[in-house]
């Protein structure tokens, strides 16, 4: 207990009971950390791949360094011994002078660590030899081997870095000024280059962020009289301020929150009663604190795609926001805490509660119908003034002293909200309800407050990246409650509207988007690995001109061929030419990231969703055309090899691959067929789906209008591809029999598109330069005519594909 008399008002006197702490954990010294991991890879990989640019930069500055010439003869160690003798002096002499002992040692021993880091890292630099990376890093003061590094800025920074932060001691922000202005002439005068430099500068700062936070740093909020004086600003002259224990963190991976002063995270709580015996709960947020409720928004910012988060970096922002949102609600005629007032001093942001009506944590295992329904009466009443909350969990669910249930914790709400998060909201709270109380309660519950219509629109953001950890930590929570609970809300939809439904994309991680993005970095790694610019040149650049816009003609009709091939399935009043047209330019963007056949299936597929197919309907029409192609393309060759004799590639075909991949699966669907759960899953899910798509398959298939126009479609696409690499052939002078090309062509195109790469890039030169050697062509004629055939077939149609993706994304129809 400490008694303090107020020295702005020597006649009062406050009971304080408050012992401010000496040190805090920072989280952000953990993000500036990652930060500092950050700069360094991406340094190094600039310094490896965008060598021209990081080149031009240090030549830019060594130009501008001419004027610094006179420079050059002064020794450059001491001026780096200079410096960093006097950023050791002044830093460590104020640490002393205040008596920062501990403070003192770690500073030294981060600045030992600094050049530890910058000898390691340039050891293993040097081992892997990397002569990019290692010529990009060296300097003419600094060859390969442990001193590879400068040392000079991994010691100095880390060493300002564990006796910061800046701004709480002026030595170290003038130490910060004296290493970056001797950087800068280091790196003028042609001593250090410019990625040397920020290495080792991030392997300092890392170190030094690292030993920071497991100190601490120099708590700077306000406490005890520092916060009674800022009261008494608001008109609160307190007679007594007891802080309130900290408790755990109320939720899976929060900080501390309680009701009290509306579950604000991290927060100090105290009770205050000033000198006209009033009471009030205060509740004092620090910034130091207030950095991992940051991070918490930031990544959901992140996280979030199509909704907007809040993003309150500091403590004032967070407060007087918080305050704003209560008020809000309460204009709005809903049950809130009474706001006082807010302060701010220093690094503290101060939230002042005054109310009789207390909220207390409700009973989550007593709730009944008539609570559910007023929760989401409460939050619909927020919602319909344009408020929403952003983050309901169980914790969020209180009750006031007449029992009224309500929804507490408003503090990372916005208002002015779209459609999109007032549907989060009601996601969040539909599903907490339905873990609680159970789907079939919270589903009519929901139906009472918002209507069937609403609630059917909810049915596409039922998704996992919209429910807050908490709730799924709950006991009720199990896997299948998000597909239950979205299976419930589109049974009450007709049929037509619940096969229309897909998911709103929310989050931009995901299983889906992570695939996605891992095939985009193979195929730019297959792409990148596999092109050989100067040998595909060279081939264009002898071909004959006039067979080459031969082969262009030929690649025209095949895309008029793939158009007629997937359009006569498609209804007539929803038949658009050019719209398909595009689609199937569009799939020679798709196969840079998907195997040959895969990306024009889901290039067909997603083009039939937007033009108004169900997804079994979109399904059955994109399978119906791969089954006219793939069987359409099997009986060309039969009919070919048997009236041409062609027996070039026998020894070619694969006789036990396939059959051995036939077995392989049908074993795995039989094992699989063993297991009760998965047997009964197939019979009562996906035999129906099955049953649906094979009778739409079938019902397409026998229609022989449709059917003949996509086997004429198919035949002309085939043909044109085979007739455009006997194009090739000639633009270099070879003279084949077409008919037998082509069949060459189209059984060595299906052998090397069963490779797994991109378009089956590197299988299909493989398989075409292999197959015309084997038939006789001189085999710098296949290979020259097999670049020929890719660069236009494949490569020229990458930036077409990608205008024509882009031309069907802004009419909607892709």
């Amino acid at each position: 207990m400490q008694q303090t008399s107020l020295a702005m008002d020597p006649t009062n006197t406050a009971v304080i009971d408050d012992i401010p702490p000496k040190r805090i954990h920072d989280v952000g010294d953990l993000l500036r950390a990652a930060a500092a991991v950050i700069l360094a890879v991406v340094a190094m990989l600039s310094a490896m791949y965008l060598r021209g640019i990081t080149s031009g930069v240090e030549t830019d500055a060594h130009t501008a360094g001419k004027a610094l010439n006179w420079m050059v003869d002064l020794p450059v160690s001491m001026l780096q011994q200079l410096a960093i003798v006097a950023i050791v002096v002044m830093v460590l002499g104020q640490l002393l002078i205040s008596r920062e002992w501990v403070q003192s040692a770690v500073s030294i021993l981060a600045m030992f660590g600094g050049f530890a880091a910058a000898w390691g890292i340039s050891i293993i630099v040097s081992s892997v030899g990397d002569a990019t990376l290692i010529a990009a890093l060296s300097s003419p003061n600094n060859q390969i081997g442990a001193s590879l590094l400068p040392g000079f800025y991994a010691g100095s920074s880390a060493l300002l870095t564990a006796a910061g932060p800046r701004r709480t001691r002026s030595t170290v922000k003038w130490g910060w000024n004296i290493q970056y202005t001797v950087a800068a002439l280091l790196v003028l005068l042609s001593v250090n280059s410019v990625a040397g430099m920020l290495v080792s500068f991030a392997a300092g700062r890392l170190i030094g962020m690292l030993l920071r936070f497991a100190i601490g740093t120099k708590n700077q909020g306000a406490w005890g009289v520092q916060l009674v004086q800022a009261l008494a600003g608001i008109d609160i002259h307190a007679a007594s301020l007891i802080r309130r224990p900290d408790l755990p963190g109320n939720g899976h991976g929060t900080l501390h929150e309680i009701l009290d002063d509306d579950l604000v995270e991290g927060s100090r709580v105290y009770d205050v009663e000033d000198d006209r015996g009033r009471h009030f709960v205060v509740s004092a947020l620090d910034a130091q604190v207030r950095a991992a409720g940051y991070l918490k928004q930031l990544w959901q910012w992140i996280r979030f795609t199509g909704v907007s988060m809040r993003r309150d970096r500091s403590p004032r922002e967070a407060t007087q926001h918080h305050m704003a949102m209560i008020l809000g609600l309460k204009n709005a005629g809903l049950p809130t805490p009474h706001v006082y007032g807010v302060a701010d001093t220093g690094e503290t942001s101060i939230l002042v509660l005054q109310g009789t009506d207390v909220m207390h944590e409700c009973n989550r295992n007593t709730l009944t119908d008539d609570d559910s329904i007023a929760l989401m009466r409460f939050l619909s009443v927020a919602n319909r003034r344009g408020y929403t909350h952003r983050r309901i969990t169980p914790n969020t669910l209180a009750r006031l002293e007449s029992g009224t249930p309500i929804i507490a914790g408003w503090q990372n709400g916005d208002d002015a909200s779209s459609a999109a998060n007032v549907a989060l909201d009601q996601v969040q709270l539909l599903t907490l309800i339905a873990v609680l109380v159970g789907i079939d309660r919270a589903v009519a519950a929901g139906r009472a407050v918002w209507g069937d219509a609403t609630m059917i629109a909810l049915a596409p953001f039922v998704q996992k990246a919209a429910i807050p950890s908490d709730t799924r930590m709950l006991e009720g929570w199990s896997k299948q409650t998000l597909s239950d609970l979205r299976a419930a809300l589109r049974n009450l939809a007709p049929q037509d509207v619940a096969e229309m439904m897909e998911p709103v994309k929310l989050s931009r991680f995901s299983v889906r988007s992570f695939i996605g993005t891992a095939l985009l970095v193979v195929a730019v790694a297959v792409v990148f690995t596999q092109l050989k610019p100067n040998e595909v040149i060279a081939a264009v650049r002898n071909a004959n001109p006039e067979m080459a816009v031969l082969c262009l003609v030929f690649e025209l009709l095949a895309i008029i061929g793939s158009s007629i091939e997937l359009g006569a399935f498609i209804d007539r009043d929803r038949r658009r030419p050019f719209g398909i047209f595009m689609s199937q330019v569009a799939q020679g963007f798709a196969v840079v990231s998907m195997p040959a056949g895969v990306g024009p299936a889901f290039v067909n597929l997603q083009f039939l969703r937007k033009n108004g197919y169900r997804n079994t309907a979109a399904t059955a029409i994109m399978s119906a055309v791969m089954a006219v192609y793939y069987g359409g393309t099997v009986l060309m060759l039969v009919a070919i090899g048997l009236f041409t004799g062609s027996h070039a590639l026998n020894r070619m075909i694969p006789t036990n691959t396939l059959v051995t991949i036939i077995g392989i699966v049908l074993m795995a669907l039989a094992i699989a067929m063993m297991i009760p759960p998965v047997r009964h899953l197939a019979a009562n899910k996906l035999l129906p789906l099955a049953k649906s798509y094979a009778q739409q398959l079938v019902d397409i298939l026998t229609n022989p209008r449709q059917l003949t126009l996509s086997i004429l479609g198919m035949l002309l696409l085939n043909a044109a591809t085979g007739l455009e690499f006997w194009a090739a052939l000639l633009a270099f002078g070879q003279m084949t029999n077409p008919i037998e090309t082509m069949f060459i062509f189209l059984l060595a195109n299906a052998i090397g598109s069963a490779v797994p790469t991109p378009g089956g890039l590197g299988g299909v030169e493989a398989a075409l330069t292999f197959s015309f050697g084997a038939a006789g062509v001189p085999a710098g004629v296949a290979l020259s005519a097999t670049l020929l055939y890719r660069a236009l077939f494949y490569w020229l149609r990458i930036p077409l594909g990608a205008l024509a993706m882009r031309w069907l994304d802004r009419r909607n129809l892709i």
